[in-house]
């Protein structure tokens, strides 16, 4: 099968000494990882790095087929991505903020916009404005931006907080779906274990800025990430 992501020997060091180091990940197209860790482990700058929001201090990122330092509006044409709050404009609507999203896609038909808000249960707000969504509706409408250009990558940060039961059935029958009917790959950090478990068929652990997969069933994943945290380091991939 073919691979969406490889990450070679990547690192990112801040000047708080925290970060990520010699971070070494495949993900094959239509897989959906989970990215498990603690608060403060280096999820998010894993994923920035990813995306372009953050350089790595040095290592290799393919995404697509192509490396990102080298052809990055190549390796990004096809990944939609959440990142913390994200870009939204609370006077406008969802529909107008989409509208203007769809700019940086010129193939992408406007009624992408009407399809990503099914999906993530906001059609009948579409209209309203982002200031009277509730925290759990802005990270619907976060997940939907990920979702508009019609992406074969999308990477989410921690997309289930704030998220209520509908929330959560939609999302994991969103992900469901998409990887299994569109074979999109899905990259999804998070330290809620039991919903990754849900949405996830491969797993890895990010203790201390430091990844690693171990082949094993015998544990829960659970059990894994007490494990994991306690040694102060690492990772799952689940058969």
């Amino acid at each position: 099968m073919e691979n969406a992501v490889v990450l070679s020997d990547v690192s990112k060091r801040y000047a708080n000494g925290r970060g990520i180091k010699n971070i070494e990940l495949t993900v094959q197209k239509g897989d959906v990882l989970g990215i498990l860790g603690p608060n403060g482990a280096g999820k998010t700058t894993l994923l920035k790095c990813m995306t372009g929001l953050a350089k790595p201090d040095y290592g290799r990122i393919e995404i697509l087929g192509y490396e990102l330092e080298h052809d990055f509006k190549q390796a990004i044409r096809y990944v939609g991505a959440c990142i913390g709050q994200g870009v939204m404009y609370e006077n406008m609507t969802a529909y107008q903020n989409l509208k203007m999203a769809l700019r940086f896609y010129g193939d992408v038909p406007e009624t992408s916009i009407d399809e990503v808000l099914e999906l993530t249960g906001l059609i009948p707000y579409k209209y309203e404005r982002l200031a009277s969504y509730s925290m759990g509706m802005k990270q619907r409408f976060g997940i939907a931006t990920a979702l508009i250009s019609r992406p074969k990558l999308v990477i989410l940060d921690e997309p289930t907080n704030g998220l209520d039961i509908d929330g959560l059935l939609l999302f994991r029958k969103t992900i469901g779906e998409l990887a299994n009917n569109s074979d999109v790959t899905f990259l999804i950090s998070s330290h809620h274990i039991s919903e990754m478990e849900r949405l996830c068929n491969r797993f890895c652990f990010l203790i201390n800025g430091e990844l690693s997969f171990n082949e094993t069933n015998q544990l829960s994943i659970e059990e894994l990430y007490i494990k994991k945290v306690e040694e102060g380091s690492h990772g799952f991939s689940k058969s």
